[in-house]
């Protein structure tokens, strides 16, 4: 199962009692029939015993605005409750959060306690944190190492990113990277064989992407992007509340980068692409969509990480 639609691994919810994980999975029974404030209400007393399921779900409710008005402060705090505890995919989604928000400092110490467990996200974020010296020292070899590692778990951007950095990177710093990945995947400890409990899907915060930085040692360019196909004379103008999310950047250029990319898909026609501006960071929406099911179809289409979010 793709981790990234895991509420928790059971290793990291140990102490849980079998009363306290048969309530947040009656929760997340509820949130799959849209019952949000039915899920939210099992989830916050155990929640506040510091369950930290219930605590990242908790998070979410409030990230998203369901059962509960969006309230991203309420969100951070259940979340770093939860993320204290071990829980990858709140150190995950915190990270992105605040990363997202602007505050890249912070979002990258807990995004780095994630990819350390082997979150594909957490890998490339910070992986590509390292590449750039974004917040953190520059590392390229290291960055490689960590982007690799997530490309390896069949994270779409991250083989793209990989591909870039294939191109700029020496093969002697390729090698060593690669054995660093190694050394990282050997590091990471084994899961717990208790069943895991599934979270609602593509309701996790997308990972951001940056196209890495030319190295001063090196004179070649990062690939070219294709230009996207030309829009059918009969196409129709989509209609809809719903778009999809592709990422976050700190430049504007690579979230145009992206959409070039990506613009000449067919679960794209007719649609238009968004820049919404997020403090330090712009963010990349493609829509409109008539339903949140049809976004969630075009994600699964295009190949590439993103989720659906509500039009402004």
């Amino acid at each position: 199962m793709n981790r990234k639609y895991l509420v928790a691994a059971a290793a990291l919810i140990l102490g849980a009692s079998p009363v306290s994980a048969q309530s947040v999975k009656a929760g997340i029974d509820a949130w799959q029939r849209s019952d949000y404030a039915g899920a939210v209400a099992i989830w916050r007393p155990i929640a506040e015993k510091g369950d930290a399921d219930a605590e990242f779900n908790l998070g979410q409710a409030y990230r998203l605005g369901r059962g509960v008005p969006i309230n991203l402060a309420a969100a951070k705090t259940w979340f770093e409750r939860a993320a204290a505890q071990g829980h990858v995919d709140a150190q995950t989604t915190l990270g992105l959060l605040l990363f997202q928000n602007g505050d890249q400092a912070e979002g990258l110490k807990w995004l780095k306690k994630a990819a350390l467990q082997g979150e594909p996200r957490a890998l490339l974020v910070y992986g590509t944190a390292l590449v750039n010296g974004d917040s953190v020292t520059q590392d390229p070899v290291l960055g490689y190492a960590y982007v690799s590692r997530a490309a390896a778990q069949g994270l779409e951007p991250a083989k793209q990113t990989l591909d870039q950095l294939d191109q700029l990177l020496t093969p002697a710093d390729r090698k060593r990277g690669v054995e660093i990945a190694r050394g990282l995947a050997k590091a990471v400890p084994p899961p717990n064989p208790a069943p895991a409990k599934a979270a609602p899907k593509s309701e996790q915060a997308a990972a951001p992407k940056e196209k890495p930085p030319k190295p001063a040692q090196k004179e070649a360019a990062a690939p070219a992007h294709p230009k996207p196909a030309p829009a059918s004379a009969t196409a129709v103008h989509a209609t809809g509340d719903w778009r999809i999310q592709l990422g976050a950047f700190s430049q504007r250029s690579n979230a145009e980068a992206l959409y070039r990319k990506v613009a000449g898909k067919d679960a794209l026609a007719g649609r238009e692409p968004f820049y919404v501006a997020a403090g330090k960071v712009t963010r990349l929406q493609v829509g409109p969509f008539e339903s949140k099911a049809a976004a969630e179809a075009a994600c699964r289409s295009l190949g590439v990480a993103c989720f659906p979010v509500p039009a402004n």
